[in-house]
């Protein structure tokens, strides 16, 4: 996916791949860390309205959150229960509304996973690729958590993956030394953590604001964002979880555009998913299928030149 540049902040650099040690750890291990997602703020500058499920992108910024977390094993919201393109576990603190570490602790109890990565259900631009890049430095560094900052330079707790026994070692401390979680500030946890900290001022985009909102809207409607946006958006809506050769598709398209007809580049390419699903293939099914009907649009079309002879194609 195209990395996003919200309005008026710097891109940020290129990181370097994840060392080989953290990548190893991660995969040999499998599934090593499960998901909290806090979902149940009032979203007082919003006017209160339901944050969660504003669109973005013709998706719920929860559903958004969700694709991000989705490699992960017990994923748990903390709010109430609602319609997600993916299957959750849910959660609430009690009382409800007793702040960001009672939700935590809440979500925390339904988790098993040595690493927990922990998110905001307000994160437009939150990918996979980041919930990997925080992982891999938290299985490189001896650090307790692995946070990003925003722009301005801000800890972000809830964009980050955390060790589950650290985590659980300070809410506890922090119960019994104030009786309860209920209103204490996240600074409370995090100021007793040992903290890595990775500059990411796109992937920390939240949305507070309608302003926020406004603002994320526009960006993944721009040229650069549009089509990675929509096929994602369209996975999530039919529940397709394939990764394929966009180019491929794209190629496909045009040369049964100008080969044949334009009707024939909508089409041609539905046959091929449909030809692909009927082979029960993932992605080199696909490829295959487009290869074939590629190479049909290209002799269609050589049979269309002034000087094609009987055996044109």
């Amino acid at each position: 996916m195209t990395a996003y540049d919200p309005p008026g902040q710097p891109q940020p650099q290129p990181q370097p791949p994840p060392p080989r040690a953290a990548a190893d750890a991660y995969d040999a291990a499998g599934t090593v860390y499960d998901a909290v997602v806090l979902a149940g703020g009032a979203a007082r500058r919003l006017g209160g309205a339901d944050k969660p499920g504003v669109r973005v992108g013709g998706r719920a910024l929860l559903d958004r959150v969700l694709a991000a977390c989705a490699g992960g094993g017990t994923t748990v919201v903390v709010a109430d229960p609602r319609q997600t393109a993916r299957p959750v576990v849910w959660a609430r603190e009690d009382p409800p509304g007793g702040g960001p570490l009672a939700a935590l602790e809440a979500g925390l109890r339904h988790t098993t996973a040595p690493y927990v990565v922990v998110l905001s259900a307000d994160l437009p631009f939150l990918r996979e690729t980041t919930v990997r890049r925080l992982l891999d430095a938290l299985a490189t560094h001896g650090s307790e958590g692995v946070l990003l900052t925003d722009p301005d330079g801000r800890d972000q707790p809830l964009v980050a993956a955390y060790r589950a026994d650290a985590l659980r070692r300070e809410l506890t401390a922090l119960t019994a030394g104030h009786g309860g979680l209920t209103g204490l500030p996240l600074r409370r946890l995090t100021g007793a953590l040992d903290l890595t900290r990775i500059a990411d001022p796109v992937a920390s985009f939240d949305c507070d604001t309608w302003e926020d909102i406004a603002a994320a809207r526009a960006q993944i409607r721009e040229h650069g964002h549009v089509l990675d946006e929509w096929i994602s958006a369209v996975k999530d809506e039919l529940g397709i979880d394939l990764d394929v050769d966009t180019g491929t598709l794209l190629d496909l398209a045009r040369d049964a555009a100008h080969g044949v007809a334009r009707p024939a580049a909508p089409l041609t390419t539905f046959l091929v998913g449909y030809a692909a699903a009927r082979a029960e293939g993932g992605p080199e099914a696909v490829a295959e299928a487009a290869r074939k009907a590629a190479a049909l649009a290209l002799r269609w079309a050589d049979e269309n030149t002034p000087d094609a002879g009987p055996d044109a194609g």
